[in-house]
């Protein structure tokens, strides 16, 4: 997506963050009833010290910023496709066999994440569509 990244900006890259947060916590709303189970989340405390510091994983951070005086964010710190780092969540509620999902928290989270890549994913359509309109003057 790379190649792309003049025509949708962070968007793309943004809906691969969202898409890694649900699915870690789709796996953490799998696992409420599994023993000993600790509920995960992406960290974005960490990536945000990890991009202030500018080093991810052993490798240059790709900038996501559109001025050099903001603070880089890349998919590695944001818990990426590349195996960033995730958070284990704090239990809410104490639970006898030691889980730490609350269902309720899980899917007000997961909601919230699939709005942010709805709203991602209407920004690049609606760049599609301009795009379609300007090349067939329709």
């Amino acid at each position: 997506m790379a190649n792309l990244d003049p025509i949708f900006g962070i968007h793309a890259d943004a809906m691969n963050v969202q898409r890694r947060r649900m699915e870690v916590l789709s796996a953490n709303i799998a696992n409420a009833d599994t023993p000993g189970f600790q509920a995960r989340d992406v960290d974005f405390a960490a990536a945000l010290s990890s991009a202030a510091r500018g080093s991810t994983a052993g490798t240059a951070p790709r900038q996501l910023t559109t001025d050099p005086r903001h603070i880089p964010l890349t998919l590695d710190n944001l818990g990426g496709p590349n195996g960033g780092p995730l958070a284990y969540r704090v239990a809410t509620q104490p639970s006898v066999d030691g889980n730490t999902v609350d269902v309720q928290v899980e899917q007000a989270r997961f909601a919230d994440a699939a709005l942010h890549y709805q709203a991602s994913l209407q920004f690049a359509d609606g760049r599609i569509r301009g795009l379609m309109t300007a090349i067939t003057g329709q």
